[in-house]
Parts: C-alpha cells; sequence; structure tokens
C-alpha cells in the first residue's frame, strides 16, 4: 500500500473512530421546552442536558406559528422519559439529537405535524434512512397543508434569523417578505 493510501486510510480511521466517541445517549425526563427545536431533559444523576432536535429547523418564538410549534412539541415530550441519541454539540453548547419518546422520533414528529422544516443544511449528519423519512415528512406536510404549510407563504427560520442579524433593530417588522417560499 502506497503512503498516500495508508494517509486516506488512517484519516477514514479516524473519523471514524472520533464518531463513534462522541456518540451518546442521554436517558431522562424532559423538563423543559424552550421552543419547537430545543428542549431541556433531567437524567438520574439530576444533570440538565439542553437539547436541539437534530435534523429539523423550527419557527423561532417571535414568528407566526413559533408558539404553536413549541406546543405541540410540548404535547409531545414535556414530562415525558425520553432518550436521546445525541452525536455533537452545536455552537451555543447544546447537544443536537434525536428525541425518542415512548418509540416515537419527536423530531419527526414536529415536520410530520407540520410545525418544523426538515433541516436540509445539516441532512448529511442524519442517518441516509433519516434523511428521506424527514424529507418525505414535509412534503406530505405541505402537500396537507397541515401546521404552517396552511399558508400560503411561509418564511424558513434560517432566513428570519439571517433577516433579524444584517438588520439591527427591526423588531416588529416582517423580515419574511424578502424570503416567501
Amino acid at each position: 500500500m502506497s503512503l498516500a493510501k495508508k494517509r486516506i486510510f488512517l484519516t477514514l480511521v479516524l473519523h471514524l473512530c472520533l464518531g463513534f466517541a462522541f456518540a451518546e445517549t442521554i436517558v431522562g425526563k424532559v423538563v423543559g421546552v424552550a421552543d419547537g427545536d430545543t428542549v431541556t431533559v433531567l437524567d438520574a444523576t439530576k444533570t440538565q442536558h439542553k437539547i436541539r432536535l437534530s435534523g429539523i429547523d423550527a419557527p423561532e418564538k417571535a414568528q407566526p406559528f413559533g408558539q404553536s410549534s413549541k406546543e405541540n412539541l410540548s404535547r409531545l415530550v414535556f414530562g415525558k422519559h425520553v432518550l436521546v441519541d445525541a452525536g455533537k454539540f452545536d455552537r451555543y453548547g447544546r447537544t443536537v439529537g434525536k428525541v425518542i419518546v415512548d418509540g416515537v422520533d419527536a423530531n419527526l414528529e414536529q415536520v410530520r405535524a407540520g410545525y418544523a422544516w426538515h433541516y436540509k443544511k445539516y441532512e448529511r449528519e442524519q442517518p441516509i434512512d433519516d434523511r428521506g423519512v424527514y424529507a418525505q415528512a414535509e412534503a406530505g406536510a405541505r402537500a396537507g397543508r397541515v401546521g404552517l404549510w396552511h399558508e400560503r407563504t411561509q418564511v424558513a427560520p434560517w432566513d428570519w434569523r439571517g433577516c433579524r442579524r444584517k438588520q439591527p433593530g427591526t423588531e416588529g417588522v416582517d423580515c419574511g417578505t424578502r424570503f416567501r417560499q
């Protein structure tokens, strides 16, 4: 085996090992729901874990359907015992993972109910099967006009956040008019 091939092989092995090293399962009770894609889980050692639901992006609290998205996630998980399949931390220090409650993928249910987008920007971080299922769930919610898809136009949360960052002091202004889908 050439030196170049050995380096590529070792790099791949290292990436695989590091990927597994950061994989974690958190088991606990949901004690808080911040919004449609963020919960707080209290584990058996009484440690709180802020969890950002992977594979989805929900409307921000100040956006249309932001409160409805939070309420739907609360109905799904608040006060219940969950298993979190976690794989990384986001830039805010939150654990990013899939939340399973009673054998149901809560992240996917947010998309199916029309209260979150499949977050395609990060879909490569999802297992391949999840990518397809989440994309189909969003397509089904759109076609069925459920949740936020009931409205004729929507503003994706990433566009809404981008507009807010670029235009400080835009409280009360509909930044979404430039980003209608």
